[in-house]
């Protein structure tokens, strides 16, 4: 047992220390995702402030601090915490000869960087988009999403308003997408994950933009308002799943987007009575009134 929480209490303080270092710009500027965090959500705010999609939003549109301290929470708060479980978790699978690259179906280091970051990016962002359609489909799941989908005015920063039970079922399948690549990530993955971050934080701004002939490959925030549209089509549970991508949505059928307006009602049937506050919303799927809607 005393293992077990040596990892956690390591992993722990490694995760605390690094992220104080962030802060304070002793760690390189492409591992500083503390700072990288804030440059990014500043760039895309300044773009929502100066080419604003729907004029009448407010700059701070509604939620916009409490959609802010999701961000850091999410992205590191909660980070710092779920670190020395997974480091335990690691520590157990060791014990029966699991390891990280157990699973490993290609072996990716040989191969060009630029090769190794498109392959990564692609299965990470599949990964993601099979989660997303879990999240959706079953009703268990769908209590934690809620929190992300009780966005009223979108803008940047819901990109990471999301229940942390998320993560819980994110990270291991985003982990499982690693190991079939050989276990690592590859030496530049700073890349793809800052690159992940700028898309999300786009996709939920108050900006029209589409990429032109490029929305069939990357997703976007004509795209991705509908995926937050209150009214679905009917007999669907969710469209536009797409994370960076909106490739997988135009294979697999998930795709809609009916018109372009950016003026339609977004949330979902009941959010009147979802919790406004984030300890409400971060208790919500445990309480006994989740399983009524």
């Amino acid at each position: 047992m005393e293992q077990y929480w040596n990892a956690f209490v390591n992993a722990l303080n490694g995760t605390i220390n690094w992220t104080w270092k962030s802060i304070l710009l002793e760690v390189p500027w492409y591992t500083n995702y503390f700072w990288g965090l804030i440059v990014i959500s500043l760039v895309v705010w300044g773009l929502e402030i100066v080419f604003p999609w729907r004029k009448n939003q407010s700059i701070f549109r509604k939620d916009f601090w409490l959609d802010a301290g999701y961000m850091f929470f999410n992205f590191f708060v909660f980070a710092i915490v779920i670190s020395g479980f997974y480091k335990m978790l690691e520590v157990l699978f060791s014990e029966f000869g699991i390891t990280a690259r157990s699973l490993a179906l290609v072996d990716i280091q040989a191969w060009p960087m630029w090769v190794q970051l498109l392959v990564f990016f692609v299965i990470l962002d599949f990964v993601q988009w099979f989660t997303h359609i879990l999240l959706h489909k079953y009703s268990f799941l769908w209590q934690f999403h809620k929190v992300h989908h009780s966005v009223k005015e979108m803008g940047f920063a819901a990109h990471l308003r999301y229940h942390w039970m998320e993560n819980v079922l994110y990270k291991p399948l985003k982990t499982f997408g690693v190991m079939i690549l050989g276990g690592f990530e590859p030496e530049q993955a700073y890349i793809v994950h800052f690159t992940a971050i700028a898309i999300g934080h786009l996709n939920h701004a108050n900006i029209k933009l589409t990429w032109g002939p490029l929305k069939y490959v990357f997703n976007n925030p004509v795209m991705h308002l509908y995926h937050h549209a209150y009214h679905l089509p009917e007999g669907k549970y969710g469209v536009n799943f797409g994370i960076s991508l909106s490739l997988w949505d135009y294979l697999f059928g998930t795709n809609y987007i009916p018109e372009d307006s950016g003026t339609i009602p977004i949330g979902f049937p009941g959010d009147e009575g979802f919790p406004k506050d984030f300890v409400g919303q971060n208790t919500y799927g445990f309480s006994p009134r989740s399983n009524k809607g």
